[in-house]
């Protein structure tokens, strides 16, 4: 009786939470369509940005004359460094922020954990060691190449969480708990392969990768970031309500008629293979499924489906800056774009933890 009553109190908690959620929602769709022209802008103004003299009509001309809506005389060295160079870059840090945000979303609200990001389950450990065995051990590089290695390591290290998580049956903090092995264990054979193996150049450039690049991004990059991010963005915007639930406890979500385990699973395997397809594209990149999903949500509430697409928006503005400030502030050489990612959003979480506190 009393665990009934108790399933009750929650559920109706949860839909008076809703109820006032609503209250968001213009506010929520106004952010939403706002964030989006600040993407479009950003990336435009990011095309110009770089050690090349880019101008804002010459990223207009190569656009237009691409897009077959004028025919406008270009340098063949402008038209190179928009169309083949700094746009496919842009739209792939974007669609990277956009997907570890998203990521950072669902594992905060399956999790209940605030520290939850998308490399908690060892994607991103996983996908390092790929990498090396690959680029440092030439393992099956002739089949695989470096990203393909990256995403074979990260679903690897993907499975043997969810077992370890399984055998222990700790709930949430079981996979927590298993994702922490996991990260340990693959980063441990990381740096043992490094440590034994590569020499100082085979290390400088894998250490470039590790720590997130988007050097040489082509269009067939965008196109499998972008894929990856539509798929999943659908189907987190249709677990909307699913992730409302969760973020109250399995009892809400079970009282709601939500099947527990088989979707906190099945929502952990896209995020596994959000995070794993976009890591091995362009590297381990930290911070941005753990900030923005905070930011995001004390700007719309928590009401999922004004969290998710936002997020998304705000995650893909935030890496189109970060990269943009890297290439630019550090050129020739610029600064890899995970150590621009920490070195922005340890500040923000840090403010956003204190405003937190301030508003307890």
């Amino acid at each position: 009786m009393v665990g009934c009553q108790r399933e009750h109190a929650l559920s109706a908690t949860v839909v008076s939470r809703a109820r006032l959620g609503r209250g968001t929602a213009g506010r929520g769709a106004l952010l939403a369509g706002f964030g989006l022209a600040v993407l479009l802008v950003s990336v435009g103004v990011s095309l110009t940005l770089g050690p090349a003299d880019v101008s804002l009509v010459n990223v207009r001309d190569v656009l237009l004359n691409h897009v077959g809506w004028a025919d406008i005389p270009v340098k063949a060295a402008k038209n190179a460094i928009v169309w083949e160079e700094r746009l496919p870059r842009a739209l792939v840090a974007a669609c990277a922020g956009a997907g570890l945000a998203l990521c950072g979303v669902v594992m905060q609200s399956l999790l209940r954990n605030p520290l939850a990001e998308p490399f908690v389950l060892g994607v991103s450990s996983g996908a390092s060691t790929g990498a090396v065995v690959i680029g440092v051990l030439g393992i099956g590089g002739g089949a695989l190449g470096l990203s393909g290695g990256a995403f074979v390591g990260a679903l690897v290290a993907f499975g043997l969480v969810l077992l370890l998580a399984r055998f222990t049956s700790g709930g949430t903090s079981g996979v927590i708990l298993a994702g922490v092995a996991g990260t340990q264990f693959f980063s441990a054979l990381t740096s043992l392969v490094v440590f034994a193996v590569a020499d100082s150049d085979e290390t400088r450039g894998v250490m470039f990768w590790l720590l997130g690049s988007l050097e040489g991004m082509r269009w067939d990059d965008v196109a499998l970031c972008a894929g990856v991010v539509l798929v999943g963005g659908v189907i987190c915007i249709a677990a909307a309500r699913a992730l409302d639930a969760f973020t109250f406890g399995d009892d809400v979500a079970a009282s709601l008629g939500i099947p527990v385990v088989q979707t906190r699973i099945g929502l952990l395997v896209v995020t596994a293979l959000m995070t794993a397809a976009l890591v091995s594209v362009v590297g381990a990149v930290g911070f941005v499924g753990l900030v923005v999903p905070h930011a995001v949500r004390l700007l719309v509430g928590q009401r999922h489906a004004r969290v998710v697409p936002l997020a998304a928006v705000v995650g893909a503005v935030f890496m189109v800056w970060v990269d943009a400030a890297t290439r630019t502030f550090f050129a020739p050489t610029p600064l890899p774009v995970g150590v621009g990612t920490a070195i922005v959003g340890v500040p923000v979480f840090v403010a956003l933890l204190l405003r937190r506190r301030g508003r307890a």
